[in-house]
């Protein structure tokens, strides 16, 4: 089992001076927002999360303006203090933490990666990405090299003595992001970090971001508003709705079995072909009697697209294996219900 990273119980974030009565009445009465702030006053930021985030894993929390996605995610490093519930970093209580070990935690296992850089104009690249370093009282030398080492890595290689106002949109993220990686913390927190950039420009920086997440096997909470950007890079999504997790799940599972109608409309305009695979359209082998002989095959984790290329030249199912093992068939009506989200 993977070792889990960053815990969240119960958290509650709950703005006015009634929030424990709020909560209360949430809990007992079921009351929704707008009543909360009628009643007492008080705004319900975050409500009774619950999640768990392994290490490796790029977990998106994901929904619109007011969903209460970047407030959650600023009670990792404990810029927001929780009304209650509790946050594991690390195996440690964020919350049980004094002044100084919070600081030491924030700057040694967290960094965070914002929309809108703040790189420090008059500074060259190099010493922006080493900014942290150098508050940390780390030498010229040392700091000089290790911000070279995370320009590398982020692919900005002969603009380390480039000044901000040089660079593109997308060049200045990259140095944000490489100025998080710096102190290689083991913690990511991304708030919505290419939502700015042009379409083109933000697509490459998503693929180069989770290709080095992988390679660095970073720990990212990455929040969005936008579920293409979600499904993209995450290994899974929570998306949130007036404070509330509606659901938790990989790409596929939210887009073949959303929570609800809310869910259900943000993922009706994604495309199935990349992102569903076979397995999860499949219908067992023995519930299939039919003659399979001369028919197609094509592996559990084929995706949709995958299938229909198999499918287009026969008249016969796909037969679908895992480790080599025949385990079940994907028919044409299947296959197109697939494509449609998997509506009955």
């Amino acid at each position: 089992m993977s070792e889990t990273v960053v815990k969240a119980t119960g958290v509650w974030k709950v703005f006015g001076d009634q929030s424990d009565a709020a909560i209360k009445a949430i809990r007992e009465e079921g009351i929704g927002k707008p009543e909360v702030l009628a009643r007492f006053g008080c705004v319900v930021g975050v409500q009774d999360a619950t999640f768990e985030v392994p290490r490796g894993e790029i977990f998106c929390i994901m929904g619109l303006s007011g969903s209460g996605k970047s407030t959650l995610v600023r009670h990792i490093n404990r810029l927001i203090e929780p009304t209650a519930g509790s946050i594991e970093l690390l195996g440690r209580d964020v919350s049980s933490l004094n002044q100084a070990d919070l600081r030491a935690l924030r700057a040694n296992h967290i960094g965070m990666v914002f929309q809108h850089m703040a790189l420090l104009p008059h500074r060259s690249v190099r010493d922006n990405v080493a900014y942290p370093l150098e508050i940390r009282g780390v030498a010229k030398s040392k700091r000089w090299a290790v911000s070279d080492h995370a320009l590398t890595l982020v692919d900005l290689v002969g603009y380390e003595d480039r000044l901000p106002k040089e660079l593109s949109g997308g060049m200045q993220q990259r140095v944000g992001i490489a100025r998080a990686l710096a102190s290689d913390p083991e913690v990511l927190l991304m708030d919505e970090p290419f939502s700015a950039l042009d379409p083109l420009i933000r697509m490459q920086l998503q693929d180069q971001f989770k290709a080095l997440v992988a390679e660095l096997q970073k720990t990212t909470l990455f929040i969005t508003h936008d579920l293409d950007e979600a499904i993209r890079i995450g290994h899974r999504i929570a998306i949130m709705k007036d404070g509330v997790i509606v659901q938790i799940g990989t790409p596929e599972e939210i887009v073949m079995n959303p929570a609800d109608d809310y869910v259900r409309e943000f993922v009706q305009g994604i495309s199935k072909l990349k992102l569903v695979k076979a397995h999860s359209i499949l219908e067992p082998l023995d519930s299939y009697d039919g003659n399979l002989d001369g028919a197609p095959r094509a592996d559990e984790l084929a995706d949709l697209d995958q299938l229909i290329d198999h499918a287009v030249g026969t008249d016969m199912p796909v037969v679908i294996t895992s480790n080599g093992e025949d385990v079940g068939v994907v028919t044409k009506p299947r296959l197109l219900r697939g494509i449609q989200g998997g509506k009955e």
